[in-house]
């Protein structure tokens, strides 16, 4: 089904994606061809195949792309992003992480090599023109961000060019000492349209109406959105010098006090670097009213959590959850058809919905 979104590039005379957008599960579905595989998507970090010949098995987005996918590290300590379906009947190949040579499917025996090289098959001998290229299994686009790994489905655009706009910012951060603390990651599942959540995040406008604590430590008159081809950033300044990023000579931000640098990358990730660490956010869709939302920790500083911008997570998590579940039911009234955006406060809402009407309409 063609679909044919307009969002104005002038900021001051759009009007945002229509409330159709929330509701048509059609188009919800749609999403899934035209923007997430269209995109690069979070996968873990390297400690998944810590050793050679390491396998990781894994569903991405499992309830809405529901991709099975396989992380390998072979003995050559090459990383490779495969995916789990065996090119002969499509059965899993992979079930368990572990170490192995080869990857050999428990179906039919058909084994490949941990690149995903097609390499034996039994009974096939008498098999016209095999193997094909095809034969092999399904090689992912993969990129490596300190310990951080991402697979590009299908991706229109280099997530390098990402990269580097994050690098800007805290390139100066030793990603690779940063841990994982699983004991702090949490899901939270929210009764609302995945975009709906993103929405909310790529604003700082309801901060002082909706997060008490976070504005009480944020200087909300010198909060900043910055716009780039498939990410932005919104910076979060302090006028106190407690708690903030010790920025390096040279730095962009060299002399401001920054209390966080909040990253959203399209469609559905977020990268929120504190003087603690770093809190990924990953938007997950279940159904068009349903959404998993994934906070993972990874801790730098420890003896800056839970001050600053970066503290009580769970709490402004809470906030924004009731805020975005009360939209969702807005939107599906008969007499909401659109809004408009605020110049000078939504400038990263109006991005993803430009964003979104790009990849939708092609």
């Amino acid at each position: 089904m063609a679909y044919s979104f307009y969002i104005d590039p002038d900021i001051r005379k759009a009007e945002t994606l229509p409330a159709s957008f929330y509701k048509d599960t059609r188009l919800f579905e749609d999403l899934k061809e035209k923007v997430f595989l269209k995109s690069w998507q979070w996968i873990g970090d390297k400690a998944l195949v810590a050793k050679k010949q390491s396998v990781h098995p894994f569903v991405l987005l499992d309830g809405y792309l529901t991709e099975p996918m396989l992380l390998t590290r072979d003995n050559d300590d090459t990383l490779s992003c495969l995916t789990n379906v065996c090119t002969h009947r499509g059965n899993l190949v992979a079930i368990e992480p572990g170490v192995s040579r080869k990857l050999v499917c428990r179906y039919h025996g058909r084994s490949f090599n941990l690149k995903g090289d097609f390499e034996q098959m039994p009974e096939f001998e008498q098999t016209k023109d095999f193997p094909r290229p095809c034969d092999s299994l399904h090689r992912f686009a993969l990129k490596q961000w300190g310990p951080f790994l991402f697979a590009g489905l299908n991706s229109d655009f280099d997530f390098q060019e990402v990269l580097d706009v994050m690098n800007e910012r805290i390139g100066f951060l030793p990603l690779d000492e940063f841990k994982e603390d699983k004991s702090l990651h949490k899901d939270f599942m929210v009764n609302a349209h995945w975009a709906l959540y993103c929405d909310n995040y790529l604003e700082g406008f309801h901060v002082p109406f909706v997060h008490n604590d976070l504005n009480a430590v944020l200087d909300y008159g010198s909060y900043k959105t910055e716009i780039y081809k498939h990410c932005n950033v919104q910076i979060g300044y302090t006028n106190s010098d407690e708690n903030t990023f010790d920025l390096p000579k040279g730095h962009i931000d060299y002399g401001k006090h920054v209390a966080a640098y909040y990253f959203w990358v399209f469609p559905n990730m977020m990268f929120n670097f504190y003087p603690w660490g770093l809190s990924v956010n990953l938007v997950k869709p279940l159904s068009i009213n349903r959404t998993k939302v994934s906070f993972l920790s990874y801790v730098y500083d420890r003896s800056n959590l839970e001050k600053g911008a970066g503290s009580n997570l769970d709490k402004v998590e809470k906030e924004d959850e009731d805020v975005v579940e009360n939209v969702q039911k807005g939107v599906r009234s008969s007499f909401y058809k659109a809004g408009r955006f605020s110049p000078t406060r939504e400038q990263g809402v109006h991005h993803f919905h430009r964003l979104l009407a790009s990849f939708i309409n092609q």
